[in-house]
């Protein structure tokens, strides 16, 4: 069985979230508790950092990781979901899992964990802890992958809880309320370990100090505390967050959304300082600044080409989409286009709304079963006077958005996490040619 087999059986065995949706969603740790004891319990091995909430915990959880990793750590990182390789998922100081780990864990362990039924992220997170361990890691950065309270992660006591903000997402697994959904999210909370909110409001803070109280776990919440001043825009979209002694700190990561992030992440780090004393104010400032070098992070206000401009995100949802929407309406440009595709357990109109209305719209599918029909989307749209048309690939409508562009035009590609990555398939491809 070579790689490519490897991943083709894993898919088939248990199917990914991001292909089937809720279908793929196992709620309860019982099969995960079951393959920690087979793998002998690899989580206990390594000390962690569990980072969830609705949006921002993938850039926080790279940028936290990159810091820990200029601070001389050895450091695993896991996150979801993957844009081009399933291999991006499970790194250590910013490499992938090796083709050939993945391939040997699969042959070896089948006939075990093929009786338990996992779920895709199951077994996926139980290859993740065992190969930290394998490879003798300082410390973990784990991003929840759906919820928290019963996520299969969850079976870490880390050494800090971070729930970045909370978002009406999942709400058909989660809850229809913020409320709900925040009891979720602060399942992560463990007891005797201090929490860092990064967002929150009176109905989301009841909830976590309801639960962080009987566990006499302690909470800072992010946005009281003044670890940025201001932030800049540049004109590539990127930020420049001005620290309180007036050092101005550029993060290749682009989007506004990120100086919530950046202000979360060094939050964190005054309380991870206590357990990780390698971390100075020169290894946060460049971690933050070489994130992506360090952890290969993409997708997140990612420039693509220069003439004329393209820029995607990750951003799929209305939280996401209240900070890409202002950015875009604010984009010098002759004329704005906006390539875009949603899966169809979203909130699709609540992100149409906030779309600009001057703008060329192309209406694209992205090539995963849960991607919402174009024709259906660009008819959505119209009520909200979005005007475009719609084409059957993410290729396609991006190759018309091409055609249709002067140098001094804007495009931006995004609305769903398997639309940017059916682009950047195509720049790779590209790039191989």
């Amino acid at each position: 069985m070579n790689y490519k087999e490897s991943i083709d059986y894993l898919y088939k065995c248990a199917p990914m979230f991001q292909n089937i949706g809720a279908g793929a969603y196992k709620a309860g740790l019982q099969t995960t508790m079951s393959l920690d004891e087979h793998f002998g319990h690899p989580h206990k091995k390594f000390r962690s950092i569990h980072i969830g909430g609705t949006n921002g915990k993938g850039s926080c959880s790279h940028m936290l990781a990159s810091i820990l990793q200029e601070s001389g750590y050895t450091v695993g990182l896991y996150t979801s979901p993957h844009l081009l390789d399933f291999r991006e998922r499970i790194r250590v100081n910013g490499n992938m899992i090796s083709e050939d780990y993945v391939t040997r864990f699969i042959e070896s362990e089948r006939s075990f964990f093929e009786p338990l039924h996992p779920s895709f992220f199951e077994l996926a997170t139980a290859m993740a802890f065992k190969y930290f361990a394998d490879c003798g890691v300082d410390v973990a950065v784990i991003e929840v992958g759906l919820g928290g309270r019963l996520d299969c992660t969850n079976i870490i006591t880390p050494e800090l809880s971070i729930i970045t903000n909370i978002s009406k997402d999942h709400t058909n697994l989660l809850g229809k309320s913020k409320r709900e959904i925040a009891y979720e999210k602060a399942g992560i909370i463990k007891r005797g370990r201090p929490v860092v909110i990064g967002e929150s409001d009176k109905v989301t803070r009841d909830v976590y100090e309801s639960k962080a109280g009987p566990l006499k776990s302690s909470i800072v919440y992010a946005e009281s505390e003044r670890n940025i001043i201001d932030y800049r825009i540049y004109p590539d979209g990127k930020i420049g967050v001005v620290l309180p002694w007036f050092k101005v700190l550029y993060c290749p990561l682009g989007g506004m959304y990120q100086s919530k992030n950046i202000n979360t992440v060094l939050c964190s780090v005054k309380l991870l300082q206590k357990r990780f004393p390698n971390i100075t104010e020169s290894t946060v400032e460049r971690g933050i600044e070489n994130v992506v070098v360090n952890t290969g992070l993409q997708g997140r206000w990612q420039c693509i080409r220069q003439i004329p401009r393209v820029y995607c995100d990750t951003g799929h949802n209305v939280g996401g989409f209240e900070y890409l929407s202002q950015q875009l309406k604010h984009q010098q440009c002759k004329s704005l286009r906006i390539v875009i595709g949603m899966v169809n357990d979203k909130d699709i109109n609540g992100v149409l709304s906030l779309l600009p209305k001057k703008a060329k719209y192309y209406f694209c599918q992205a090539s995963v079963s849960r991607a919402l029909e174009s024709i259906k989307l660009k008819k959505l749209a119209s009520s909200f006077e979005l005007d475009g048309e719609s084409y059957p690939s993410v290729e396609l409508a991006y190759k018309e958005a091409l055609a249709d562009s002067s140098d001094d035009d804007f495009i931006f590609v995004g609305g769903s996490t398997f639309v940017v990555a059916d682009l950047l398939r195509l720049e790779q491809l590209k790039e191989e040619i």
